[in-house]
């Protein structure tokens, strides 16, 4: 099928420049000429330097902490493009903040994870690409489409090079059953889930260990770790019930809170991440372990610029 879009053209807010510049220079492009910072009044500036006339354009910007400064920023980024006459405004997201409030979970609750969606639309945007959301049907909050990545085969590539024998993939809780049974897939090891309970948000307590760990190398996969609460508590009950060795991987490396001093003496022994979120130096410890998510989101904007299918990066 013959390009929609003559050209395309890349740019990024200031929450991960790191991996944008990556994703541009795999791609063998520069990231556009724009400028985005504040007012005096803490409001936000964008300018853009260049034409974007009748481009397909890609914003690459993650809604991390500070999280309402991010989504402003990509917004009114989205608002440039649209006024500036862009062909296609396309969203890379790779991760989608307010994801955890996806439905009431009690009386009077607010599903802020529609309304990102409901807001990301309204200012313009034509397309998202975004991986590992907090649900899967958050896809269908939007009427545009959503291109939702995966970030498990990335992982799960390096701990088969790693050659560990004797594996275990762990699901912290009942809602990532399925992501550690693909993981498990791939491994060819058997799964164990933990049986938690959430007193209130942030806090978690284990109540049992649901399959065999004992004398195993157990990886324990989620699709985010906060404040690392669940991940820890996981981690020391398996290591306390036999567990051979305790292994983590997450895609998403939030990390607020005390997040690193709980990370640091858990018991585990490597904490595998992707790069979605960008981090400071002073949050990274010995045991974190970074795997780049930039090949697979340039491969992903190559061919939706080109309107070729993106299925093959689904396959492990």
């Amino acid at each position: 099928m013959s390009n929609v879009f003559e050209d395309y053209k890349i740019f990024a807010g200031n929450s991960n420049t790191k991996l944008a510049e990556e994703i541009a220079a795999i791609l063998g492009k520069e990231l556009g000429k724009a400028t985005v910072k504040k007012f005096s009044d803490g409001e936000i500036s964008v300018s853009l330097w260049e034409t974007v006339r009748g481009c397909d354009v890609f914003i690459i910007q993650s809604t991390s902490d500070p999280v309402n400064d991010n989504l402003m920023e990509i917004l009114i980024m989205i608002d440039s493009m649209k006024r500036a006459s862009a062909g296609r405004i396309n969203v890379v997201m790779p991760y989608y903040g307010y994801a955890r409030q996806d439905r009431k979970a009690k009386a009077r609750d607010p599903i802020t994870a529609k309304l990102v969606a409901d807001i990301l639309q309204a200012a313009g945007a034509d397309r998202v690409i975004t991986m590992d959301l907090h649900a899967a049907q958050i896809q269908g909050y939007f009427d545009i489409p959503v291109d939702h990545l995966v970030g498990m085969p990335i992982i799960a590539k390096y701990f088969l090079e790693k050659g560990l024998e004797d594996l275990c993939v762990v699901s912290p809780d009942h809602g990532s059953v399925t992501r550690a049974r693909n993981l498990a897939q791939v491994l060819n090891c058997p799964i164990a889930i933990v049986d938690k309970r959430r007193p209130e948000p942030n806090k978690s307590e284990i109540m049992n260990i649901i399959g065999n760990i004992e004398g195993k190398n157990c990886i324990i996969l989620d699709d985010m770790i906060d404040t690392a609460g669940t991940i820890c508590n996981a981690a020391n009950a398996i290591k306390d019930m036999g567990a051979k060795a305790v292994y983590a991987g997450a895609t998403h490396a939030v990390l607020s809170g005390p997040a690193i001093e709980r990370l640091d003496a858990s018991a585990i022994e490597e904490l595998v991440l992707l790069n979605t979120i960008q981090m400071p130096e002073e949050k990274v410890i010995d045991k974190m372990t970074f795997l780049s998510v930039a090949p697979l989101f340039a491969n992903a904007m190559s061919l939706i610029h080109k309107n070729d299918s993106i299925s093959t990066l689904f396959e492990v």
